[in-house]
């Protein structure tokens, strides 16, 4: 086995985090939103979507699955990197795996945070992660270098397409396109980028549904939202998918096929939302849905993984298949640019569980 680099000496992979048991979820909800104001009756709405799959998210049992599938492709790779696991809201935190790195000799890592996204809870609020947890650990946390956004990773690309591809032969091709990714505030989208006009989040959804609409041969499609939790006076990304299935119905469009292109697994807002919400009101309006797979389980996405960490520490060019800014974290570089993804108002109950 060889080493990745000299510079670094871990892999940190980091998420949102998720209950494992009915006892967990009104903690879990409550860790999450605590500060945002949402009232306890929301909080109950949202305990249930957990309740009704035993209490327990599926997002931590998906992230373990791609830790298995990075090891192993840095073992391909013939690459030498231990892979730690933390979260952002709940067990294993990612204060109890910096501090279990500190004491295992780790000096200096990469981070791979589970969103491909810019924005804030999906890129700023990471680096606030990272350093609230060596804060924690003191002098002796390792560096942590988070690597950078990858929606427009060709591996990524390909493996959205892959299960679009399969979707729409399951559904046929009468189906319409349609991609989903969870809504957030106007005002958190707009602090996007200031220097480059906002908006970061939306425009790279839209242009990874336009790549994957392209690799599919797919010319027409739709980009729509989901999994919204805020106070209704508060404008979000629109429309949402079950509004926007109902519009469909309106316009005699027979069926759907989701493809559900801002999440990278299977967890709660992928299983409720979705699987559950949305495919209840299609059948309501009499119309076929197919929900297409996520991409965390092709084995293209791990080796993805592996693509952004030697593209950061040995210097690889980056291989991206647009030209839609994106950031990431040199080794002497610094996370963000003045005004990139400031924190918006965002109280999304169980968002990302």
């Amino acid at each position: 086995m060889r080493q990745v680099s000299t510079l670094i000496d871990a892999l940190l992979v980091l998420s949102f985090g998720g209950p494992e048991g009915p006892d967990e979820v009104r903690p879990f909800l409550e860790k999450v939103t605590r500060g945002r104001g949402v009232p306890p009756q929301r909080l109950d709405e949202v305990a249930q979507h957990y309740l009704h799959f035993g209490g327990v998210s599926p997002i931590n049992q998906c992230n373990r699955t791609l830790i298995i599938a990075i090891e192993r492709a840095l073992a391909s790779a013939e690459l030498d990197l231990p892979v730690y696991f933390g979260n952002r809201n709940w067990h294993p935190t990612v204060e109890d795996t910096v501090a279990a790195m500190a004491a295992d000799g780790v000096r200096r890592a990469v981070v791979f945070a589970t969103s491909a996204w810019g924005g804030y809870s999906g890129c700023r609020q990471y680096h606030e992660d990272i350093a609230r947890a060596r804060h924690a650990v003191g002098p002796e946390a390792p560096d942590l270098i988070k690597l950078r956004q990858f929606f427009d990773h060709p591996l990524f690309i390909a493996a959205c397409a892959d299960a679009l591809r399969a979707a729409r032969d399951q559904a046929g091709t009468d189906a319409r396109v349609v991609f989903t990714a969870h809504s957030v505030p106007l005002a958190a989208d707009a602090a996007g980028l200031a220097a480059e006009g906002g908006h970061r989040y939306s425009r790279q959804v839209a242009e990874a549904a336009r790549l994957v609409a392209a690799a599919t041969g797919v010319d027409s499609y739709d980009v729509v939202w989901q999994s919204r939790s805020g106070p209704p006076h508060v404008p979000w990304l629109e429309p949402d998918v079950n509004d926007h299935l109902d519009a469909l119905h309106a316009q005699g469009v027979p069926g759907v096929v989701v493809a559900p292109i801002g999440f990278i697994s299977d967890h709660m807002e992928v299983l409720w939302d979705l699987d559950h919400e949305a495919r209840q009101r299609a059948a309501t309006l009499g119309m076929t849905f197919v929900r297409a797979a996520t991409p965390g389980t092709d084995p293209r996405f791990a080796q993805m993984v592996v693509e952004l960490i030697t593209e950061q520490v040995r210097g690889t060019p980056a291989r991206r298949c647009s030209q839609v800014p994106a950031a990431g974290q040199g080794l002497n570089g610094s996370p963000c640019a003045a005004g990139c993804c400031e924190k918006g108002r965002s109280a999304a109950a169980g968002a990302g569980g």
